[in-house]
Parts: structure tokens; sequence; C-alpha cells
């Protein structure tokens, strides 16, 4: 492998930074946004720092042969705590223990590197080896422990990682099962990748040859299982905003019917606040519900409780369910007033409680079913034609 195949991986494993910072910022206290950020942090670090271009340039840097060896393989253990630990505060519980098991790992694997470094110093590795230093030294006294050791806490890492992924999405739905998954997936290549390097290694140990299995094979199998674990960590988020987003469309869009119907009750045709373009669609459903809120106040005066009554009958009557019934009637008691305002251009109504208006506003949800029984329903067509013809002035004053 060549420098660029694991620049890519370090560049993902950065993009999936880049996608979680600003929740970052957000609730910093969060332990398990900062476990994320943390393993987003070190695997693109292990991938930078393990590219070939750099550990030629750190050993120039340094004058010590070899000094990327034990750089890489601190990157890989701190890695594998960094997962230990998401892993942990991913899984909940009491706030204290799940600090205390974290920390637990963390002083572990903070051992292991200090362990790692210590032996580095004891041993001696006076030839550079750029791509094979595993199977290179792998019976030379310390760095044999060395190599041993960073697997070792590497593998035990993968092997939780993949267990309590799998454990995890068995309890969840949607994206975030889906996610899971996909991490899993990409930590099963990174225990190939331990298996494969193990592998050579253990050969080396035993007088035999398979120094390809670390060479050729094992760094192309742990990028695609970082891609592949990158991939799993950014798909709930990025997922989760593009339907928060078009969910908040399409209820902005459902919401223009009722939103249309009410801006004639505004006094003196006051227009509305005008939004700018690059205005997020959460911000303009909240603008949208407030219009049809204030709408509702100044109709408020014009509701007619009775014929909202006779309109949620007919409904009931028709086979419609009580929650679309009482929409349906909501629709017809707006539009009736609506005309009924409109026939009051001096707005002699007065005096009706504003309780009369809060009724017909159980939520956003409800006002996307008045919304779209004001577009589609057939009994809030025919009683918006009664009204026309039968309407006047003051006429269907609210009796709640």
């Amino acid at each position: 492998m060549n420098g660029q195949d694991y620049y890519i991986p370090a560049v993902a494993m950065g993009v999936s930074l880049a996608f979680k910072l600003p929740t970052l910022r957000n609730n910093w206290r969060d332990p398990l946004l900062r476990s994320v950020c943390a393993l987003l942090t070190l695997a693109g670090s292990v991938f930078t720092f393990a590219a070939p271009p750099t550990i030629e340039a750190v050993n120039r840097w340094t004058g010590v042969p070899n000094f990327s060896a034990p750089l890489v393989y601190c990157l890989i253990t701190a890695f594998s705590a960094a997962c230990l630990v998401l892993i942990v505060n991913w899984r909940g519980g009491p706030p204290e223990e799940t600090r205390r098991v974290s920390r637990r790992w963390i002083l572990g694997y903070g051992a292991v590197i200090v362990a790692l470094s210590l032996l580095f110093l004891l041993g001696e590795a006076p030839v550079e080896r750029v791509r094979d230093f595993d199977t290179y030294y792998a019976n030379t006294p310390y760095m044999r422990e060395l190599i041993a050791l960073y697997l070792a806490a590497h593998n035990v890492a993968a092997i939780v990682m993949v267990a309590m992924c799998w454990r995890w999405s068995l309890q969840v739905r949607g994206w975030l099962r889906v996610g899971l998954m996909i991490i899993v997936l990409g930590y099963i290549f990174n225990l190939s990748y331990d298996a494969t390097k193990m592998t050579a290694v253990v050969a080396r140990w035993s007088g035999h040859d398979l120094d390809w299995l670390s060479t050729d094979l094992a760094p192309p199998v742990a990028s695609l299982g970082a891609l592949i674990s990158a991939v799993g960590f950014v798909l709930p988020l990025v997922c989760q905003r593009i339907s928060d987003s078009w969910q908040n469309w399409t209820t902005y869009r459902r919401l223009g019917a009722l939103w249309h119907e009410v801006q004639i009750s505004a006094p003196g045709g006051a227009p509305c606040v005008r939004m700018s373009w690059w205005a997020a669609a959460e911000l303009r459903v909240i603008q949208r519900e407030s219009d049809i809120h204030d709408g509702f106040l100044h109709l408020g005066p014009y509701f007619d409780q009775r014929h909202r009554d006779e309109v949620l009958a007919r409904a009931l009557a028709g086979g419609a369910d009580e929650e679309t019934s009482r929409a349906v009637a909501d629709a017809a008691m707006v539009a009736a007033a609506v005309r009924a305002r409109a026939a009051d251009p001096e707005g002699k109504v007065i005096g009706a409680s504003e309780e009369s208006a809060a009724h017909a506003v159980d939520g956003p949800r409800d006002l996307v079913r008045i919304s779209h029984a004001l577009r589609h329903s057939q009994v809030v067509a025919e009683a918006r034609r009664r009204t026309v013809l039968s309407a006047a002035p003051g006429a269907g004053r609210s009796a709640s």
C-alpha cells in the first residue's frame, strides 16, 4: 500500500469527526459525544502516522530508526481504549458506574501504552523497517513482546466492539440500527486485520515465512474496515438530519392550506413575517404555526361551537375515525369563521372568549390534520358552501 491508501481512511475519519463537532460544541458535557470524537480523532491519527511516507518523515525528524513503530502502536492502543470507552458510554447506565468503568479502561490501556514505550526503549531495532516491522523484529527480544502486546490489546477492543454493537443493534430500530450493523461489519474487518498480523508473527516465531499476510494483506483490510466503520458512525447522523429536514418541509407544506385560509383574518391585512430563503425548515414551520395561532386569535369571536358540533356529528356518521372527525369539524369551523369575519369588516362581533379558539389548537399534528381537511374533506366543502349562503355578520358566536 502507498501513502494514499492510508490517507484516504484518515480523511474519512476527519469527515466523520466534522459531522460530530457541531453537536459536540453544543453538548460538550455529553460523555458519549466526547468518546465518539476521541475515537474518530485517534482513528484518523493511526492511519496518518501509519502511512509509509509519514513513517519515514517521523523517523527522519526524530533521528531514531523505527521511532514511528512505537508511536503507531501507542496510537492504536489509545484507539482501542477509545472504542471501549465509547461502548461503555453508549451502553449507558448509572453515571457513576459509567465513569468508573471508563476510567478503568483508560487506566488499563494507559498502562499498556507505558509498557509499549518501555519495551521499545529496552529493545534494539537499529534497521529501519517502514512496511514490515512486525515480522522483521518478531523474534527480537522486547520487540517481540511489544508487537504481541499491541496486537492483543487491539484484538480485545475489536471483540468487545463487535459484541456490544451487535447487542445494541438488536435493541434499537431505524438508522441507528443500520449504523451499528455497519460498524459491526467494519470491526469484523479489524478482527481480520489482527488475525493476519498475528498469523504472520506466529509464523515467524515457528520459523516460517508468511510475511505477505502482514505486509500486503493486513493494511488494505484495516483500511477497508476503517472506511466501513466511518460510514457506520456518520450514516445515522446524516440520515437523521435528512429525515428531520424532510419531515419539517413536509409539515411546512401541509400547513399551507390552513395558513392561507387564516391570512385574511389578520388585522388590516397585515403581512406575516418574511423569512430569508436560507432559513431552516424548522424555523419556517415554527413561523407558519405562529401565524396560524395568531389567525385563530383574531378569528376567536367568530368561532361557532354549534356549527363545529354539527360537522363533527356528520363526519362521525360518515364513518370517519374520531381524530379525523375532530379535524374536519375544526376545519369547517375555521372556514366558517373566516367568512364570518370577512362579512364583518368593521369588527362588530366582540367579547367572545379566546378559549373558543384554544380547543382547535392542540398541537402541530392537529394543525396538519385541520389543514388537510380544509383541502380534501368533502364535509368541509359542503359546510363551506352552506356558510356562503347563510353566514351573516355576528352570526355563529361561540357558545363556549
